[in-house]
């Protein structure tokens, strides 16, 4: 029933461990547009939808984690497998498009044969398809992470995707990096949105009140849709609480299942929940939260071809970067989904074409800058990714510039699962640097910590990423170190997961009590000064020419 069949027929069809002689060109040939749209449609109601595109306007290469531990009740589950382990779940042939697109096995040969992923004018191309032939039946939602993370959006606090957007005219969306452009700017922009943004658990902290609507309701192929939206419950956690003060986040699991009530008692046969709580938060929360019938799922960037039930409860994985569409389609009887089939659409740029009316607006925002954007820094001479619960050779190159540039011993940057990929050879442009650091609090900083201190910020994050209990998972992928390496066991409490912390420089065993220099960029505190972290990073990569960053044994990981 379920369009995993097709997925895996294009697979195989395009199968890439090649033979003498197969080039890309060859490789795009077997790969169309029409194979890729392909979907034996059914029912009454069409969901599409997109997430965690972080301002990426262009096609772009992105490799999928080698590393996506799963513990507690989640371990071995999806979305917690990868590379063989996935293509294995889903029957998908090792070096097919499909495994490409959704994992790091053979990234950089792969990418060579099909090229990049993305590009909002493909993501166009798609939606307006899927509009074209299913007409009043479709609902296009769009999951958070839109409008920042790049240096056009970081230049227009987020206008170029505010305006590319719009030609899309989402039915709703919700919100997580979108905060980080400041209390201010967000109501501006969502006032003139011309589509509803929805947060049912942001509160005033003041009156308690809600700050955004909590639910859109649409009719759709003579179905009623309530569209609530749930923001990311940890955002003045995971970034600067000074730029959203007046507001408190959570998961609010009561006024969830109070809204969902509403919504039935409204008339509602269909009731979606646009998140960005992350996978395994929105697993757990469908086992809680009786009512929800499909959850469309972000934070998290996974991308699974497949629907995952829990309970009656339909999660949807859409993945990032614009690398995906999903579309599922109900079939909506008497308040309950009958049948349904789903698709993850992969957005290879080569095989798509592009939606003249997005690529004139893209065109508008990033020709002023383009020049800037395309200069060569330096060159990738190894495959440069971030991706992954523990750092990728992105975040080495970073470390080591903060450890250059600002004389230091010891480096610490965020786990930010966006950035995008390039595969060796490939020359370093400015753009690569801003889409792996553009931030509205970019400063980097330099200061003493002892090494109790140090091992209590791996500690408190590893509890965010490894606690047992996903509603405690309150941030991104583990704290990337430089000039540091130590073991980290999953499976133990807080406090205890970390040991043998070695400064390497000096093969020396991290001495509590002693005082390193630490440099480090992305502080949640407000005031934080120092230069621009894209500023560091060109400046290291100018002087070096070539990076050649290797996958990092600094972190020994036990209990796995």
């Amino acid at each position: 029933m379920l369009s995993r069949r097709d997925f895996v027929q294009l697979a195989a069809a395009t199968a890439a461990i090649l033979p003498a002689g197969w080039t890309r060109a060859l490789a795009q040939q077997r790969l169309t547009q029409a194979d890729l749209l392909k979907f034996d449609s059914i029912g009454n109601v069409t969901l599409v939808h997109v997430a965690d595109i972080h301002g990426q306007l262009i096609p772009v290469h992105f490799r999928e984690p080698s590393v996506n531990i799963g513990v507690g009740e989640v371990k071995g589950l999806v979305p917690h497998l990868t590379g063989k382990a996935l293509l294995d779940r889903y029957k998908i042939p090792a070096g097919s498009a499909a495994a490409h697109a959704l994992t790091f096995e053979n990234f950089a040969a792969l990418g060579k044969t099909y090229g990049k992923l993305g590009g909002l004018d493909r993501v166009s191309t798609i939606v307006k398809s899927i509009r074209a032939e299913r007409g009043d039946r479709t609902v296009f939602l769009d999951g958070g992470d839109t409008w920042t993370n790049s240096y056009t959006a970081l230049q227009s606090k987020g206008q170029d995707m505010i305006d590319c957007m719009s030609i899309l005219k989402p039915d709703a969306m919700t919100g997580h990096w979108e905060f980080t452009l400041g209390e201010k700017r967000v109501k501006e922009i969502t006032e003139k949105l011309g589509f509803p943004f929805l947060a049912q658990n942001i509160r005033d902290n003041e009156w308690n009140e809600p700050v955004f609507e909590s639910t859109a309701y649409v009719e759709r192929g003579g179905v009623k849709i309530a569209i609530i939206g749930q923001a990311f419950p940890y955002t003045p956690i995971a970034n600067p609480r000074w730029m959203i003060p007046k507001w408190s986040f959570g998961i609010r699991e009561e006024d969830l299942q109070a809204n969902v009530e509403k919504a039935r008692k409204a008339g509602a046969s269909l009731v979606v929940l646009l998140s960005h709580n992350g996978f395994d938060v929105d697993r757990k929360l469908a086992s809680r939260v009786r009512g929800i019938d499909v959850i469309l799922t972000a934070h998290t960037h996974d991308a699974l071809p497949d629907v995952v039930k829990a309970g009656k409860t339909l999660l949807v994985a859409s993945g990032s970067h614009g690398k995906f569409v999903s579309r599922l389609d109900l079939e909506v009887r008497n308040g309950e989904i009958k049948d349904f089939r789903f698709k993850l659409i992969p957005v290879f740029s080569d095989a798509i074409a592009s939606d003249p009316e997005m690529n004139a607006r893209i065109r508008q925002h990033r020709e002023p800058h383009e020049k800037m954007l395309r200069e060569k820094i330096g060159t990738a001479q190894t495959l440069i990714y971030r991706r992954g619960n523990f750092n990728g050779t992105l975040d080495d190159v970073i470390c080591d510039a903060l450890i250059a540039e600002r004389d230091a011993e010891i480096a610490l940057s965020p786990g930010f699962r966006w950035g995008n990929s390039l595969l060796p050879g490939q020359d370093i442009t400015r753009e690569d640097i801003y889409n792996a650091t553009a931030i509205s609090y970019p400063n980097v900083y330099r200061m003493q910590m002892t090494g109790a201190r140090i091992k209590e910020i791996l500690e408190d994050v590893a509890d965010n990423l490894f606690n047992p209990d996903p509603y405690y998972q309150q941030g991104g992928d583990m704290v990337r170190v430089g000039g540091l390496s130590y073991t980290i066991d999953i499976n133990r409490k807080i406090g205890e997961r970390i040991s043998n912390l070695v400064l390497i420089r000096k093969g020396q065993k991290l001495d509590p009590v002693k005082e390193y220099t630490v440099s480090g960029w992305a502080s949640v505190n407000e005031g934080t000064e120092g230069p621009a972290i894209w500023d560091v990073v060109t400046s290291h990569i100018k002087k070096k020419g070539a990076v050649a960053p290797r996958e990092s044994a600094n972190v020994k990981v036990v209990g796995v």
